[in-house]
């Protein structure tokens, strides 16, 4: 569980110098959480990602948490990137994109555990990391909603991109926590059909 949330000495101005120091900074952040997970995630660990000081850090970052935030935001962004190039270059169908989807969703190098992980922060410390839930929810929504077929209208839309966020948030974390990796191709197949199902609706008004 992240500690050491001081507050920031100052911010960086936001010079065009300043701004890509700190780009640099999180990117190492980013890494880190990458490889090694949120347990015991401090100000001081991520300094030695990062090659400095906490001291430097907290000149770029408003404490601990404000530096875990940008760090998994960026990380969850790198997921849903991929995510979206692997939905565009192997499928044409919705349920098609989905299945592309999950190879991503469950690769180390796009921090899956870690992601996870900031969900359970969520409910097991909401008053504090409750935005971990919504940002992911602001993230990944309109990721969804991208490739849901571009003539359903956007009612329908937002129901299916919703529907697929709950179902594979459920998956990954059962994944992680349970290890029932069967059971969990299993719930994805299901999906796949209800999807299938979904879009067979068009095919049976045309």
């Amino acid at each position: 569980m992240p500690e050491d949330n001081e507050k920031g000495y100052r911010r960086s101005a936001g010079t065009e110098r300043g701004l890509a120091r700190r780009q640099e900074l999180l990117e190492k952040v980013v890494e880190d959480l990458a490889e090694n997970g949120l347990v015991d995630f401090s100000l001081r660990r991520a300094a030695r990602a990062a090659g400095t000081t906490h001291k430097v850090l907290l000149y770029h970052f408003d404490g601990v948490d404000d530096l875990l935030v940008l760090a998994v935001d960026r990380l969850r962004q790198r997921r849903i990137d991929h995510s979206l190039a692997a939905a565009a270059g192997s499928a044409t169908t919705l349920a098609g994109r989905v299945e592309a989807i999950w190879p991503v969703l469950t690769d180390p190098r796009f921090g899956h555990r870690v992601l996870e992980q900031s969900t359970g922060l969520a409910m097991y410390d909401p008053g504090r990391y409750a935005k971990f839930g919504r940002e992911a929810t602001e993230q990944y929504l309109p990721a969804l909603l991208a490739i849901c077929p571009a003539h359903w209208d956007e009612r329908r839309r937002r129901e299916v991109a919703e529907m697929i966020l709950a179902t594979l948030r459920g998956l990954l974390l059962d994944r992680v926590t349970g290890g029932d990796h069967e059971g969990v191709d299993a719930g994805l197949r299901a999906l796949l059909r209800a999807l299938r199902h979904e879009e067979e609706r068009d095919l049976a008004t045309m």
